[in-house]
């Protein structure tokens, strides 16, 4: 029972912080000190990828007219059931994948080793956080470039999947954080930088997870299973409430809070694991 609350806690804590531009590495690296799961060193590597298919869930029903290619109601009958508008938007999300697909695919295990550590977690969410600060003080007052999902160009669509890359580069970073930076930087409105990326969300997190999965055999014990799907769960729930207010926050706010609140929690990751620790 105290395995499954604490799975719940992950789920919630995922939830919150995988749509929320704050990083939801540098949150679990910070929880995972105080509340360890009583798992192996590799289940725990699979379990913070794979409760991430709670949260894209909910990207899925609560978006599901604006990613779902196929008009069956009367008047699509009348028109043709394919939506080429939404087509193209995924041929656009595909674009932008194709940076951190070669790089999960041959460099991801490589690497991350040595970059998964709490200096480097500390310092992207700090540098990251000046950015969000820079940006939004510098478009303040402009108008954005590219208003709908249906205005990004391929070209815009690369752009932000190298910023993307840049978050599965080094953790702390923050995916959503990275490519909403890397969107408002090439003049993309706020509300079209976060649906860009929680669209980008789906096939990443679907692979990354089906990647670790894979990796592992599937081969999990009964109490390993029921571990995941508490915490894809509480991630699904927690990330439908989360997603709902960020979408509402900025209609009438921008990224700035973020980006302080990303330096303060750098600032606390470096204290704790170098002067309290």
């Amino acid at each position: 029972m105290i395995e499954i609350l604490k799975a719940i806690l992950f789920g919630i804590v995922e939830g919150i912080t995988e749509w929320l531009p704050i990083s939801s590495t540098g949150h679990m690296i910070l929880l995972d000190e105080f509340v360890t799961l009583d798992v192996s060193p590799e289940f725990w590597d699979v379990f913070l990828v794979v409760i991430q298919l709670g949260a894209i869930f909910a990207v899925v029903i609560l978006f599901w007219n604006k990613i779902f290619p196929f008009d069956f109601s009367a008047k699509g009958r009348k028109k043709g059931v394919i939506r080429k508008d939404i087509f193209q938007m995924w041929f656009k999300v595909i674009v932008a994948c194709v940076p951190a697909m070669i790089y999960g695919i041959l460099l991801d295990d490589l690497i991350s080793p040595y970059l998964y550590n709490a200096t480097v977690v500390a310092v992207m969410l700090i540098l990251f956080g000046i950015a969000f600060i820079i940006i939004e003080n510098w478009n303040r007052g402009k108008r954005p470039r590219v208003k709908s999902i249906g205005a990004l160009t391929y070209r815009d669509a690369l752009l932000i999947g190298l910023f993307q890359l840049i978050a599965a580069i080094f953790p702390g970073t923050s995916r959503s954080g990275a490519t909403i930076v890397g969107a408002l930087l090439i003049g993309v409105s706020r509300t079209v930088s976060a649906e860009f990326t929680f669209f980008l969300a789906i096939p990443v997190m679907f692979g990354a997870s089906l990647l670790k999965l894979v990796k592992a055999g599937f081969a999990f014990t009964g109490s390993e299973v029921l571990l995941l799907v508490v915490g894809m769960v509480s991630a699904f729930v927690v990330s439908m409430l989360v997603i709902s207010f960020l979408m509402g926050y900025i209609r009438k706010h921008d990224f700035e809070v973020f980006g302080w609140y990303r330096i303060v929690l750098g600032i606390l990751v470096l204290l704790y694991f170098y002067v309290i620790a």
